[in-house]
């Protein structure tokens, strides 16, 4: 099989990484493709927006199946192209990626079909945003309802802070477009969890639980980022609350889309937070996630070609996933500054060192003039090991991250730590 991957990140490298391990390969691309990943497949020069010359070239090499990383070009309808051209896409099409695209569709389904999730409002107007602010007590939940490169959300402690964030998203436009329109929502209480579950439009077939650290520094302080590490699985997470939330959240969901006559075929990712209701949805994803994809592809054990080629047939059914029971961390190495502004271009060394031990997944680096892997991006580096305990996972990673160096060089010490 030929295949084409789309999108330059650690959750492309990882999806890569995985990929190629399948014996049904025999050509691997990726679109853009970073310097990691060049180790692994062809990088293409084709921006992940660019659908027409994605489909172009899909269409010139005869592509067997295109795996879509970022939620982007999937929110801007890649798979209805891809479909229209004949070509096989793993990835929802333009209107069921809407469950990330907006977040007030995402709530109107969710209420529709009475998945659980905190209460919430959606204001397009900033003068009655900021007057319901004041009727409801802090702490307050601030959302750009569209895409914002999974920063769009502000937990705000007083009143202040809240109103700055309304007027950050619908005046100053931080998040672009997507701060347009603000959804306020209910604070929830309780440990997070996502989880990710391959869809065909008809059948689930979930993956092992996940935990994601999105705050930038330690102790889950500071804004949030794309999220700076992530380990797999969550402690919490029994076959108890796992039935719970496939019955309460996962199979519901997918049956409002049908509903609305619109089948759902990639993966669906769900970020959950455990109250003492029960589990209740924080967001959906209509992509594999980032970092989490690292180490929940680092545990599967099944051909991940397989399980995509069953979701574009349709048949999930027939499809049995198989996992590590080695638990795996990821640890995310930033630019200093991110996710604010941080400078580029500085050379990174150690890699070679860490990566006798661990996988060291490239998010966002570059090659100098002179032939040097160097800093890209906010998030430069995913550097994931598995252990036999979660501690053990842990340890790995950070002594890994101990041997890579790079100017401003900043993560979280405590991935893994959480329970």
């Amino acid at each position: 099989m030929r295949i084409l991957v789309v999108g330059g990140g650690g959750r492309e490298h990882a999806l890569v990484w995985k990929i190629a391990q399948s014996p049904l390969v025999d050509s691997l691309y990726c679109a853009p493709g970073n310097p990691g990943i060049a180790k692994l497949a062809e990088c293409i020069d084709i921006a992940v927006d660019d659908i027409d010359a994605l489909k172009d070239f899909a269409l010139e090499k005869e592509i067997d199946l295109t795996v879509v990383g970022p939620e982007a070009p999937l929110v801007k309808g890649i798979a209805n192209t891809f479909h229209e051209a004949g070509l096989k896409i793993f990835g929802p099409s333009k209107e069921a990626a809407q469950i990330e695209g907006s977040k007030a569709f995402a709530k109107e389904i969710m209420d529709e079909q009475g998945v659980p999730t905190g209460s919430y409002r959606v204001f397009t107007d900033k003068a009655e945003c900021l007057q319901y602010l004041k009727s409801t007590e802090p702490p307050y939940v601030i959302k750009a309802d569209g895409l914002a490169a999974g920063k769009g959300v502000i937990i705000a402690q007083d009143i202040d802070e809240a109103k700055n964030a309304v007027e950050d998203m619908m005046e100053k436009k931080i998040f672009g477009q997507a701060g347009t329109s603000v959804v306020i929502e209910e604070f929830l209480e309780g440990p997070e969890v996502s989880v990710l579950a391959f869809c065909d439009g008809k059948n689930i077939l979930p993956m092992v639980s996940a935990q994601d650290h999105k705050k930038v520094y330690d102790g889950d302080r500071g804004p949030n980022t794309g999220g700076m590490g992530a380990f797999s699985p969550a402690p919490f997470y029994d076959e108890e609350l796992h039935a719970k939330v496939v019955t309460d959240i996962l199979e519901p969901v997918i049956e409002g889309f049908k509903k609305r006559g619109i089948i759902y075929k990639g993966v669906l990712y769900a970020g959950l937070i455990i109250t003492n209701d029960g589990p209740k949805v924080l967001e959906f994803n209509c992509r594999f996630g980032d970092p989490e994809t690292q180490p929940v592809l680092m545990r599967m054990e099944s051909d991940l070609v397989e399980i995509m080629l069953a979701v574009a047939k349709g048949t999930l059914d027939e499809v049995e996933l198989k996992w590590s029971p080695d638990p795996a961390v990821c640890v995310v190495l930033a630019s200093g500054g991110y996710p604010g502004k941080y400078e580029k271009g500085k050379p990174i060394s150690g890699l070679e060192e860490a990566e006798k031990e661990t996988v060291v997944f490239h998010a966002g680096t570059g090659v100098n003039d002179n032939g040097q892997i160097v800093t890209a991006g906010g998030r430069v580096l995913g550097v994931t090991a598995s252990g036999k305990s979660l501690e053990d996972a842990a340890r790995k990673a950070y002594d890994a991250v101990n041997k890579i160096s790079f100017n401003a060089m900043h993560f979280r010490k405590d991935i893994g730590a959480k329970k």
